[in-house]
């Protein structure tokens, strides 16, 4: 009986569905703790506290948001094309290419860099979609 293995791809799927709970962590960073009548974390209403933030913050928030939108399409294409055979190493690498963008998104998005945050979320919906197809025969 063969044994399976988690690829890169499947580890890059695991990162990428923790990648929202890091930008929450970044959006609360600095106020767990502090005073609420000070800005501080309320975790007893957390979205309606991620809510009236601003700047950086309030970015992080969408960022987040946007992490778990992007989520579902990635996990299916990485085991889509599993499923349908296609070179472990190409999907491997896209998997890898897409979860640097996201990264890279983030990063952008948190930084208020909105053109370069635009170019880098369709360069990782394309790779995307190339992992879809990377099965495809």
């Amino acid at each position: 009986m063969p044994v399976a293995h988690f690829t890169l791809a499947y580890w890059c799927v695991l990162i990428a569905a923790l990648l929202p709970i890091a930008c929450a962590s970044i959006a609360k960073s600095g106020t767990v703790g502090k005073p609420r009548g000070n800005g501080g974390f309320d975790n007893d209403d957390p979205r309606t506290w991620l809510a009236r933030q601003t700047d950086w913050r309030a970015r992080a928030n969408a960022a987040q948001s946007n992490s778990f939108e992007a989520l579902p399409f990635f996990v299916g294409a990485v085991v889509i094309a599993h499923q349908l055979g296609a070179q472990q190493g190409r999907v491997d690498i896209l998997a890898f290419v897409y979860l640097v963008l996201r990264l890279m998104y983030i990063m952008f998005y948190i930084g208020g860099l909105s053109t370069l945050r635009t170019a880098v979320w369709s360069g990782a919906l394309v790779v995307n979609i190339a992992i879809l197809f990377s099965g495809y025969r």
